[in-house]
């Protein structure tokens, strides 16, 4: 598996698709008044900030050798993938817990539900564009290896955890959309 990833065009496409994702959550909640769907937006933008902190680990991780780091600072890239798996995980479940909780107990009805499958759908879109992009990137970079192997060998984890990030979100647009449907 290549040590390091030559650019960052992955997370950029990464970067790009949640900030639109984004601004659909925040025009639907401008029309709508949801404030569920606003809490989305926001939490798409904090989304986003996850690749920003893989691109800096990966530029960090390239300074050369110093006084007060003689071996270099390649693990910054492994302490800023750690960071972002922390706030996928720890922050992005307990938030999402929160507001399970706190519509569970005052239930806001669907405003418009085609508002709400429009957003799934833009989110759906952009996600796989952005997870099809990862897969390439990861399947090049793995070359031989099998994928559990890949992962396990890898030196870029930004390659790796935008494509599982990624896949675990298309798998919650899906759980969102049959959710509305049944709602409905």
């Amino acid at each position: 598996m290549s040590a390091v990833s030559h650019n960052n065009r992955t997370l950029l496409i990464a970067f790009g698709a949640n900030l639109g994702i984004a601004a659909s959550k925040f025009v639907a909640a401008a029309i709508t008044g949801s404030s569920a769907m606003l809490t989305e937006g926001v939490h798409s933008v904090v989304d986003s900030t996850n690749q920003l902190l893989l691109m800096w680990g990966r530029k960090q991780s390239r300074k050369p050798a110093d006084k007060y780091h003689p071996l270099g600072y390649g693990r910054e890239l492994y302490f800023w993938s750690f960071v972002v798996a922390v706030l996928v995980f720890a922050l992005g479940a307990g938030v999402s817990i929160y507001e399970g909780i706190l519509h569970i107990m005052e239930p806001e009805p669907a405003v418009s539900p085609l508002i709400a499958y429009g957003v799934l759908l833009v989110a759906f879109l952009l996600e796989g564009w952005s997870t099809l992009e990862a897969f390439r990137e990861f399947k090049a970079a793995k070359g031989e290896l099998g994928w559990f192997e890949a992962i396990k060998r890898s030196k870029d984890p930004p390659t790796f955890i935008v494509l599982l990030e990624n896949g675990a979100a298309m798998a919650g647009i899906i759980a969102a959309a049959v959710g509305l449907f049944l709602s409905n």
